[in-house]
């Protein structure tokens, strides 16, 4: 299975970076040895002196497809949840300074911990509502109808390059609100009132 990650997909978040807002999907990928396993903590890496969580919503792809048209993208996907993009703030913004690609910030081992997934079905066609709490504080909260491009633009535009199989989860994009994680943080992920993620960091 592959992880492709959406950047920048949120105005808000693009600002609070300082970064353009695009016109197109950005996105880049993921190994699948970042995933986090269930019940198992998050170990903050030892690289990187600026550990950034970025929440999302995450969709899973149903089907294999490619060069989909985007009035038939939402039957390639039936289930979402929610998930932590860390990054490695540090390592990206020197790559960048350099011009050089920031893989090392982004696709590290257990870069990407991935809650339980749930039937989409019931929030077809609404705006969806999801945040993070960190040791029982809000930290970060977003609505699905903020997104630059949603579910079925981002599927349409992500393969016309590559090849979607089922299994694939996509990352859609940061609200405003990240921020550095700390050892000892008590992560819990939820749409609406469903926590689908937690975990703590060590």
């Amino acid at each position: 299975m592959k992880i492709i990650c959406i950047g920048r997909n949120y105005a808000d978040h693009a600002k609070e970076l300082n970064s353009p807002v695009p016109s197109k999907p950005v996105f880049f990928m993921k190994p699948d040895t970042a995933l986090l396993h269930p019940h198992n903590p998050f170990f903050i890496p030892d690289f990187t002196n600026d550990l950034h969580y970025e929440t999302e919503l995450v969709i899973k792809i149903s089907k294999h497809g490619k060069c989909i048209a985007e009035k038939f993208a939402h039957k390639y996907y039936n289930e979402i949840t929610v998930g932590i993009d860390f990054t490695a703030r540090d390592l990206q913004t020197e790559c960048k300074d350099k011009g050089l690609p920031w893989e090392i910030a982004k696709s590290f081992d257990q870069s990407a911990p991935i809650g339980t997934f749930i039937p989409f079905e019931p929030f077809r066609g609404k705006d969806i509502l999801f945040g993070l709490k960190i040791n029982g504080e809000w930290r970060q909260n977003g609505n699905s109808k903020d997104m630059l491009f949603g579910f079925d633009r981002i599927i349409a535009y992500v393969s016309q390059f590559i090849t979607l199989r089922k299994g694939d989860c996509i990352f859609t994009g940061t609200p405003v609100g990240v921020g550095k994680t700390m050892p000892e943080d008590q992560f819990e992920v939820f749409i609406e009132d469903q926590k689908l993620l937690s975990f703590k960091a060590k």
